[in-house]
């Protein structure tokens, strides 16, 4: 009675080498599946930035069409947009031509970004998004627009 005790109770747990194969199995898949979850966040707090800039286009839209010119300040649009939580919002500046009549350029920036890709920018013009402006072009992983 006593040996057929022991021998059920040997059967109850796992061995060593099974624990060490599930350990390794789930190494390899963590290896793959965190750096994809990390660019994947990266990628969602980009998008904030073209939200917020998208936002700011229309309204800018809005505002030439009334007043003939573009404003340089964001408050005197026609839209309620709180600031955006992981970039610092620059200043409304004169684009390509040098006035606001015409054109116009702002700049989002993301300092200290984590996931590895350092500081990068968003920079939206009254043409959309600035591809030769912003340095978030350069970052295919968490680019939103895939340009």
């Amino acid at each position: 009675m006593n040996r057929y005790r022991c021998s059920v109770y040997r059967q109850r747990g796992f061995t060593l080498v099974e624990l060490a194969v599930l350990i390794i199995v789930i190494g390899v898949l963590a290896a793959f599946a965190v750096p994809r979850y990390r660019d994947s966040v990266e990628r969602s707090k980009a998008s904030e930035a073209f939200n917020y800039l998208s936002s700011v286009r229309a309204g800018q839209e809005r505002f030439a069409a009334r007043q003939g010119t573009y404003s340089a300040d964001i408050g005197a649009l026609d839209i309620q947009l709180a600031d955006p939580q992981y970039f610092s919002v620059g200043t409304v500046e004169a684009g390509d031509s040098g006035s606001l009549e015409d054109s116009w350029s702002l700049t989002l920036t993301r300092a200290g970004a984590s996931a590895g890709y350092g500081d990068y920018s968003v920079t939206f013009t009254q043409n959309g998004f600035d591809v030769d402006n912003s340095t978030i072009s350069t970052l295919d992983a968490i680019n939103p627009m895939q340009t």
